[in-house]
């Protein structure tokens, strides 16, 4: 017998493909109408028994299919499996917060800000994020609303100002290239002393700006972060302004090729009140299929977390 979730893909994508005939739309815009007639009570599926984790899946696996029809460089989509290794550290980070505040900046669809809510449930007492794209924003607050997920989302520029709080936790799938608008880079420690900036370093810049003293940021980064032209630059900001706790890389097998593959690197925003770590996290996330070297990777962690924690 199907899953929940299998039987909750048919019924999104029975109603996307209908809604991409009757009303002229690409696929992924009748997922987006779908769910917003999900929400409105036009069309119901009628399973029992749906988890919220049934919910994300199948709405981000009929989005997936949808961003392979139309197919554009910033539509990428954070794994599953790296969603809940994210989820796994900000529980690692906040063991001692009964509740905590989370912000993404660059949110796109929701997958790995819901993943990690879901993850997590409860513990977030308020949750932001921001994302540019009119499409990928309206998918994440359907699919916010279908989980019964509060998230505040902001339509604009993440490098801009943005009108939100400092938060305990920032998570983040950096969008990786140059910024095109050198006025507003001209705003931050982070801009290329000569041509573009990259767009990940200012997202950091401007994360760490809405974090609180000895709040955490976990973000995903490019494998070779520390090895390209701008590096020194970026060394020197941390240096200035936060703690490295862990630069942990993860297998290429989960990434298209060599090329994209990333790391988790998690920062500490200094303050006065705490110590720095005294020992950075290096670590090697090894074939995810494997138990046995997960949990071995996963104990790794516990000890050092126990160790190095403020």
């Amino acid at each position: 017998m199907d899953s929940s979730m299998e039987k909750l893909f048919v019924f999104i994508d029975g109603h996307a493909k209908k809604m991409q005939v009757a009303e002229n739309l690409t696929y992924i815009e009748g997922v987006l109408e779908t769910t917003e007639m999900w929400l409105d009570g036009d069309v119901k599926p009628d399973i029992q028994n749906l988890q919220n984790e049934d919910i994300r899946k199948a709405i981000q696996l009929a989005i997936l299919k949808g961003m392979k029809e139309h197919v554009q460089a910033h539509h990428q989509m954070t794994p599953d499996s790296l969603g809940l290794l994210v989820g796994y550290f900000v529980d690692q980070l906040t063991k001692d917060k009964q509740q905590f505040s989370i912000l993404d900046p660059a949110v796109g669809t929701g997958n790995l800000l819901f993943t990690v809510l879901n993850f997590l449930p409860g513990k977030a007492t308020s949750s932001s994020a921001v994302e540019i794209d009119d499409m990928l924003i309206r998918l994440a607050a359907s699919t916010g609303d279908l989980l019964q997920q509060p998230v505040t989302l902001y339509r604009q520029d993440a490098l801009q100002p943005l009108l939100i709080d400092p938060v305990d936790v920032v998570i983040s799938d950096l969008p990786v290239g140059h910024y095109p608008d050198d006025k507003t880079a001209s705003g931050y420690e982070l801009k290329a002393k000569e041509g573009l900036s990259f767009a990940h370093h200012l997202m950091i810049e401007q994360s760490m700006r809405h974090t609180v003293k000895g709040g955490y940021l976990i973000f995903l980064v490019p494998q070779g972060i520390f090895e390209s032209q701008q590096a020194k630059e970026l060394h020197t900001y941390f240096s200035n302004h936060a703690w490295i706790q862990a630069v942990i890389q993860l297998p290429v097998n989960l990434f298209k090729s060599e090329s994209h593959a990333k790391s988790i690197l998690i920062l500490q925003k200094k303050s006065s009140e705490l110590k720095q770590p005294k020992e950075v996290l290096l670590a090697k996330v090894p074939n995810m299929s494997n138990k046995h070297a997960m949990s071995l990777f996963f104990e790794k962690v516990n000890i050092w977390r126990q160790e190095n924690m403020n």
